[in-house]
């Protein structure tokens, strides 16, 4: 007797996908991090990267990760309140902690599950949850999975954020607000300060997501909190190793009392076997070089800078406005972008496409790096500016 196939679904669902030019698939990079990567057997330079610093392939960075591996080891081997803990993950957390000024920091196995994690640790049932409405898929499933009543406000809209707490805070036992701060997919800033005035006046929690602030926003490149001088308000910080650090992994920081509490009740670091003793050690050499070298951070911005002017002397290109190193020209639709794309690899130069859904609208992001020659943002520009003047762009 034939069966139905239960699985015939997936098919139809990524045909679908493909139709919408929603598909996407990965492409092997054989070369060490930097601005110039082996892409299926060609040298491209890199547009790509959220190594923002050029810390992923930094002599230093990875002679610290060969020299915890052999010390260590190549896995944690368990949970961190089992057989996974090492002195390293210590070290580590109170780098973390002294970078951002806060009294403690925990770190997880990705940023991803420290969102999870934390946010459902922090809020459940009877809670309200508002997050923007641009917020990271981290944020997002965090909240779902906290099982708290969530609201999005617009976006970088402190009216519509004063709104929902106006409406609806006083009906729930606790109020957590979250938030990028600089928003990965188009790199404009939160208004931070306007948020922790509204989060003071109705006694709300606030989690910021400094993935893409921590190690180039700051004095001392701690993040947007250090950046609007925020140090010494109550805010629960999140953020990753894999950026502007360049290893792998997430970190939490706070209080004291904060960090105690998500050893005890968040579920994602309970029960996850710890950080590599390599991501570890490749994480704290890149905190002592964030803070030792802030040429790095003055080399990224005067890139940015640099980069921006060529780009706003093409009047065919339309930039997604941007307070950070991530630059978005924004195009009509997918297909627009894909061959945009396409074009830019066969010149010699790396910078996806990003479309719907991971973005309303589908754009080329650029990400720059503090290790970017000025003569490799000119020749991105002349890539771009040939490509606009032969492609229909509406």
């Amino acid at each position: 007797m034939n069966q139905l196939n239960p699985y015939a679904w997936i098919d139809r669902s990524l045909a679908t996908i493909k139709q919408a030019n929603w598909y996407r698939s990965v492409r092997s990079i054989d070369s060490l991090p930097g601005t110039e990567v082996t892409i299926d057997g060609r040298v491209l330079l890199n547009f790509g990267s959220n190594d923002y610093l050029g810390l992923a392939g930094n002599e230093r960075t990875i002679r610290a990760a060969m020299a915890a591996t052999q010390q260590f080891g190549t896995g944690a081997t368990g949970s961190r309140l089992t057989s996974g803990h090492k002195q390293l993950h210590h070290k580590l957390e109170l780098a973390i902690a002294r970078l951002k000024g806060t009294e403690a920091a925990l770190v997880f196995s990705s940023g991803y599950l420290a969102n999870l994690g934390t946010i459902a640790a922090l809020v459940g049932q009877k809670d309200l949850i508002l997050s923007d409405r641009l917020n990271h898929s981290s944020l997002k499933n965090g909240s779902l999975l906290s099982g708290a009543t969530t609201l999005d406000y617009q976006h970088c809209d402190m009216d519509s954020l004063r709104h929902n707490l106006q409406l609806h805070q006083a009906n729930y036992r606790r109020c957590l607000i979250v938030t990028d701060t600089v928003f990965s997919m188009d790199g404009d800033l939160c208004p931070l300060p306007e948020l922790m005035e509204l989060a003071t006046e109705y006694g709300a929690m606030v989690l910021v997501d400094e993935a893409h602030a921590t190690g180039i926003f700051g004095a001392t490149g701690a993040g947007a909190v250090e950046h609007y001088h925020l140090g010494d308000r109550s805010i629960v910080e999140m953020g990753t190793l894999s950026k502007s650090l360049g290893s792998l992994g997430g970190y939490v920081a706070g209080s004291a009392q904060t960090i105690e509490f998500l050893k005890n009740r968040c579920a994602s670091w309970i029960y996850t076997t710890g950080l590599s003793p390599a991501d570890t050690a490749a994480a704290l050499a890149a905190i002592e070089i964030v803070t030792t070298t802030p040429q790095l951070r003055h080399q990224l911005w005067q890139n940015v800078k640099y980069l921006n002017e060529l780009l706003t002397r093409l009047p065919q290109v339309k930039l997604i406005p941007s307070a950070s190193p991530i630059i978005c020209i924004e195009l009509p639709d997918p297909h627009t972008a894909i061959a945009i794309g396409e074009k830019l690899r066969q010149a010699g130069i790396f910078a996806p496409a990003i479309r719907p859904p991971t973005v309303p609208t589908s754009r080329i992001r650029l990400s720059l790096m503090a290790t970017h020659q000025q003569s490799q943002l000119e020749r991105l520009v002349n890539a771009i500016e040939r490509i606009f003047s032969e492609t229909e762009v509406s």
